[in-house]
Order: C-alpha cells, then structure tokens, then sequence
C-alpha cells in the first residue's frame, strides 16, 4: 500500500471536472514536487487556488505517474504574487487580474482578511464602488461557505451538488448545525435521506438509542409511508413495531420518541376507526381542513344556489336553444351542479363527462358567474381546455405559486387572499394528495361553487391520501356517476375495453380494430424490444406520426427490461443517439441530449420560463413534460420547452429533478392524454399488477393503445382488484365533522 503524504501546491489548470460528483483531474504546481498532475474528488476548485493534497503517487498505464488525492483542503494564498493569481482567475465575479493588481497593491496581503470582514472598505479602490464591494464580500463570504460544507461532506460521500443544496437549505452555519445534529440533513435537504444522515451520526459517534435518533427517525417513517405508499397517518403499533425494528431499539424507547415528538407537536395523535392514528402534524391538519371545508361548503347557504326545478328549466331551455339533449345521469349532474355548493363527478371514458361540464359552464356563465377550470398536470389543463373551449390552468398556476422566506413553496391564493371566481371545476381530482387539496380549498372564497371531477376506478395520487376515493364513501358531498357509454363511444375498442377491465372482464385482445392491437411476446426483453421497432419504425411508418410527441411508452415499474429505465435507454439509443455534432451531457447514470424527452419529477417553485405568446412566469412541476431544445456545456445549463409553450434554462445543478421520457411509469401518466400508448404487458411484481393499474393505462390513450406480451398477464392484472390499503381518516372525519354540524343546525 503506498504511503499516504501531504502536498501543498497551486492548482495551474483544471484538465477535467465533472460537476456532479467532484472527480477533477489538475496540473499542480508545488514548490516540493515542481508541475504534476493530481487526481481525485475535489470539487469546485479553481486555478490559482492553493490546496494542501493528501494521498499517494500512482502510475496510470496511459498518463503515466500521477497523485491520487484521498482528500484536500484549500488554503488561502499567502504572498502577493499567489493572492494576485487566486483573485485574477475569475473565481470571484467582477474580478479579473486587472482589478486583482490593483487590490493587492492597495492592501497587500491583507486583502483577503478585508474581503472576509470589511468589504465595504474594497471602494477605497478606484472603479470600485461600495455596492460592487460589498457585493464582491458577500460572494466572497459564500464561496468560503460553500467550500467549507462541500470540503466537511465529501468524507460522507455526499456530492458537490447536493453540498449546494445543502448550503442554500441551512446557510453559512450549515456546518455547526450538522455537528449538533447530523438529522437537519434528512428534514431540511431534499434528496437527502434518512439512512445518509444516519451513517454521518453514526460517524459522528451518535449512539443508536440516542433520543434525537429516535425522533428523526419516527419522522422518517411517517414520511416514507406518505410517500411510498401513500398512507396519511399510521396507526400506533405499526409505528411502534417499525420503529423498534428500524432504528434497532426496544419498543419502549420508540414509544418514548413518539411522546417527545407529541410534545413538540411534531406528530399528532387522533382516533381513526377505532385505532389510535399517529400523524405527521401537517398531514392531520390537512385532512382536518379538507373535512371541515367541504362540509362547509356542502352545507352553507349559497347565494346563488338555484332550486332543482329552476335548473331543470335552465337546462331545457338550453337544449332548444343548441339541439344537445342531455341523458338522465347527465341532467342529474347539471342539476346538483346548480343547486348544490359542493359535488363530484365520476365516470369512465365515454360516458359524457366533457358534455356535462360544458353545459355546468354554459349554464353557470348565464347566470353572470365567473368560472375557473383547473386540473393537477399541464398536460390535463391543456386537454381540459381543448375540450371545453374554456383556458384551464393547472392547479399551482391557479394559486400562484412563489417561494417562501423560509425556503419552501407556497401560494399567493389562500384565505387571506381568496380565488375570485364563483365556480370551480377541478379535473382529475384522483391525482390530488392531501397537501395539494388542503391548500387548493384554502383559496376557495366563502360562497363559491366547487365540482370535483375524475374517475374514482384510476390509480390515486402519487402523494399521500386517496381524496376523491374517501370523499365518495363518506357519503357527505353529492356524487354523480355517470355509467352510460355513448353510442359514438362504442366504436371505440380502447373505451369498451377500459369498462370492460374496469368491471373485471378480460379485454378483447383479438377483434379487428383500428386502436386496440394486442402482440404476443415471451419474455420482457422481446417485449422490450417490440416496443422498440413500434416506437421508433413501425407507428412513424404506418401513420406518419412522430414518435416523441405522439407516441407514449407506459410502463408499469421502472425496474428490469421493461421498466422505464432500460427502456429509456433503449429508446434513447436507438432514437437519438450519440452525435458528435450534437452537445449532449451526462448526469450521474443519464446522459442528456438536444432532441430527448425529458420529465420534471419534483416541483420547482423557483426556475423561471418564458412564453413567445403569452405571459413569463415561474414554476416547473411533478410531471411536467419537455424537449431538450440546446445544452450548454460551457454555461452549465440546458434549454427545454416544457408543455410546447414554457421555454426554461434549466441549471445542471437541478438535474436531479429530470428523467428521461420516452418510457414513464403508469403512475407518472395520471392527468395526461396521449395519442398513442404502448404498454409492455409482461411479469411484474404482485404488487404493480393491479386492475387500476392497468385501467389507468388504458385510459391515458386518445387513439390507440398496444399492448406488447403476455395474455396471462393481462388477466392477472384484470383480475386483481386488490386495492392497496391507504391509512387515510379523511371519510371517518368527514363523516363526523358533517354529523356535528347537523346536530348544531338542529339545535338552532
């Protein structure tokens, strides 16, 4: 083992650097040694930086002798002539070597000390005003903040990037913070785990039964369940259990940490079907508020409410006047649109749910209301207004989003400054969690109108909750379902086939049809590769469309041949492959290109994007959809057009945020429409092969679907109507929030 010895050296040239993990190979000038070459993880290190390396010589079969850095440490240059080169090469803005000359003649070797505590005192240098010098101290101030984080976390492993995100997240005293308590990481940092910052304060000496352990802990595994399985709460002793086996600690001490998190009102303790419910606090006060508020709004006295007998004269009225005649189940709806202050709407594919709310539109703005149409994804705003002729906007868009002081999102709209319009329709409330509804409901103004619209049968969101489905078996808001299928609808085979999956009949795979094709295969990796020659050959010759925008491969997992990642790369290899013409940039194990097709997999309250027709804005969200127009290797950021109209430079920085699009999961899909879907239908796991699953699926296309594998896997995924159980006490209080304020109506 070669010996392990310090160097002290000038960086002279940065050979190579990849930005999202620190690897960087640099010319080293040091006055021991003379000119090498030094290898290692140093990120954001520049030229004319002066480090101490320590690590050992290695010879490289093609690059000869070399030292391999295990870690660095910068210095602050020392003499004139180092400040000079430090200064002058760009690592500070608005200093090149010119000003830098200019600053170590005035200050001598105390300019850096004057950089870190008196910046102000930089204008006594003439073309240096007071606002360029304090400017220049504060980027000096954060440069050495940065370093330092990047520089403490790299023996933890984690990488450049993330130490950024960590940096803005906790600011200069970031450090401190992670020495008291390694945790913050895990509750402050997105993209930082649970299990990273517990192996930092197991480093660090922190004892497993340590109280702040504990309590992270707990939280970690309220928030796994939200997000992983979608669960509002969990009851007690699921907690307790998995909190013992976790964390390796008695159950007692659990239940000690679940006392301490009480007091601090970090969890939240209620009863929910007869089980003691614990709650990350912000959930329970979200599904309080989503109980309260519809209950209010089903129950209040609506200023505009028309009886059902004037709405039943409205709606005849408009049915001599445009020649459109509604089906019973469709008048109903229209009807309690009208006279109620809260309802849902439900139904499968073809069964009139567009007419229906178009004549809830038509009929609401002659009676001088102000509506508003909105929907979860850009994408289901932009089917909704196609189908409507009305704009629809997503939901954040809706609310307004901005970013807060204490560096979260949130929104302009909410109950101290309310929504104007009189009536609400949301689309595809099923994708709705319970975060994003509480504050939606928030921002409805007292009196107003709302609808709720989707299809209780699809997936529930990918957050935590099950709205649309708790709000219909709470029996508390009017719901409508629509079940007909119109005649025009039974023409299509994808519609008959998504009803007939729905009530649990195997879809006719074998009719002639001009939308519903069903191809045989073996094994995922010939499905895999089916999927390939329909993508990129076959549907472009066959129909003339083009396959990134008009075509949709939907996966149910995104592990194994046929999950999204294999066949992202797959896809990717075959349909925009390496050009040496072309930029292209790799992003830990995704490489980019101009050309590909890209999905937000985060929200991202912050990034800002312009519009050639209409307004600039700011906000890219989960789910949102792109192409990568240009990738600027030397500027660090890629231009992509989400959604057709929002063009956004977007930070390599943030990359962590995208994946590549030309396979998505079926879960990723909710909201969005497509022309064609290709789904690779082979032996996945249990849990993934799921009625709603494939329900869903089906009906995420508007022209053609093709299912590519297994005939037995399309039964079993038919047959299973096994829905996955969500702890969610959204019905319950419902329920009782609505019996207590009846109980209070009587006694008045």
């Amino acid at each position: 083992m070669n010996e392990i010895i310090t160097i002290t050296g000038t960086v002279e040239e940065i050979i190579y650097s990849n930005p999202d993990n620190g690897y960087t190979v640099c010319g080293v000038e040091s006055s021991d040694e003379g000119l090498f070459t030094a290898t290692g993880y140093m990120p954001f290190l520049n030229e004319g930086e002066s480090v101490a390396l320590s690590g050992a010589w290695v010879t490289h079969p093609d690059y000869g002798e070399q030292f391999k850095t295990e870690y660095y440490e910068r210095v602050m240059p020392s003499d004139e002539e180092s400040i000079k080169k430090y200064l002058g090469s760009g690592i500070i803005h608005g200093i090149r070597a010119a000003t830098a000359a200019k600053l170590v003649e005035h200050f001598g070797t105390d300019v850096l000390d004057v950089m870190a505590s008196s910046p102000e005192r930089l204008s006594e240098v003439k073309g240096i005003s007071r606002e360029k010098a304090v400017k220049i101290g504060a980027e000096f101030a954060a440069l050495r903040s940065v370093q330092n984080i990047v520089m403490y976390l790299q023996q933890y492993g984690i990488s450049a990037n993330m130490a950024v995100k960590v940096h803005n997240a906790l600011g200069a005293g970031a450090v401190d913070m992670i020495k008291t308590d390694p945790y913050i990481l895990a509750d402050a940092v997105e993209g930082i785990s649970f299990k990273t910052a517990d192996t930092i304060a197991f480093n660090m000496g922190v004892p497993k039964n340590s109280p702040m352990r504990i309590r992270a802990g707990i939280k970690h595994i309220l928030r796994e369940a939200a997000y992983t399985h979608g669960h509002v709460y969990l009851p007690k002793t699921v907690l307790t259990e998995h909190a013992a086996y976790t964390l390796g600690i008695s159950e007692d001490e659990a239940e000690a940490g679940e006392a301490e998190l009480m007091a601090s009102k970090e969890i939240f303790a209620s009863r929910v079907e007869n089980d003691d419910a614990y709650y990350l606090y912000e959930y329970y006060n979200a599904e309080y508020y989503i109980a309260h508020r519809l209950v209010s709004l089903v129950s209040a006295s609506q200023k505009f409410t028309m009886t059902p007998e004037r709405a039943e004269e409205a709606i005849d009225a408009l049915e001599k006047k445009t020649g459109v005649y509604l089906e019973s189940e469709q008048r109903g709806a229209v009807v309690t649109a009208l006279s109620e202050g809260c309802m849902v709407l439900t139904g499968g594919p073809g069964t009139g749910k567009t007419t229906t709310i178009n004549t809830i539109i038509k009929l609401t703005e002659d009676l001088k209301l102000s509506v508003a149409l909105a929907a979860p994804t850009g994408r289901a705003a932009k089917r909704m207004s196609q189908v409507t002729g009305c704009e629809a906007k997503t939901i954040h868009r809706l609310l307004g989003t901005q970013h807060g002081s204490d560096g979260y999102g949130s929104f302009t709209h909410n109950e101290e400054n309310p929504l104007s319009a009189d009536v609400i329709i949301i689309d595809e409330v099923s994708m709705i969690d319970i975060n994003l509804m509480s504050s939606f409901l928030k921002a409805v103004k007292r009196g107003a109108r709302l609808i709720l619209s989707g299809d209780a049968d699809q997936l529930p969101s990918v957050g935590p909750g099950n709205i649309i489905h708790d709000i219909i078996e709470s029996g508390v808001v009017p719901v409508i379902h629509l079940n007909r299928i119109f005649r025009q609808a039974e023409e299509s085979l994808i519609i008959m086939n998504a009803h007939r999956i729905n009530r649990g009949e195997m879809p006719d795979l074998g009719a002639r049809s001009s939308d519903f094709f069903f191809l045989r295969r073996k094994t995922p990796k010939e499905s895999a590769y089916t999927v390939k020659d329909l993508f990129r050959d076959r549907l472009p010759k066959s129909y003339g469309v083009d396959p990134i925008t008009s075509i949709q491969v939907l996966s149910p997992t995104k592990k194994g041949p046929a999950g999204t990642v294999a066949l992202n790369t797959l896809l990717q290899s075959h349909i925009n492959p390496y050009d040496e013409r072309r930029p292209q940039y790799v992003y830990g194990a995704t490489t980019f290109r101009v050309g590909d097709k890209v999905m937000q997999t985060k929200n991202n309250y912050d990034i800002a994007f312009s519009r050639e027709a209409g307004e600039d804005g700011t906000g890219i969200f989960n789910g949102d959809m792109g192409i990568i127009e240009n990738i600027s290797v030397r500027d660090k950021y890629m231009s992509i057009l989400f959604d057709e109209d929002k063009l956004v430079e977007y930070p390599f920085a943030s990359l962590d945020e995208l994946d590549l699009a030309y396979a998505i999961t079926v879960h990723k899909s909710q909201g969005s429409e497509f022309p064609i879907v290709i789904m690779p239908v082979c032996s996945f796991s249990p849990m993934l092969m799921s009625r709603n699953l494939f329900y869903t699926a089906v009906t995420r296309a508007r022209d053609m679907v093709i299912l590519v594998g297994s005939e037995k896997t399309v039964m079993n995924m038919t047959l299973n109507n096994q829905f996955k159980q969500r702890f969610s006490g959204l019905r319950e209080r419902l329920v009782t929030i609505s019996r207590l304020a009846k109980a209070d109506d009587n006694n008045e």
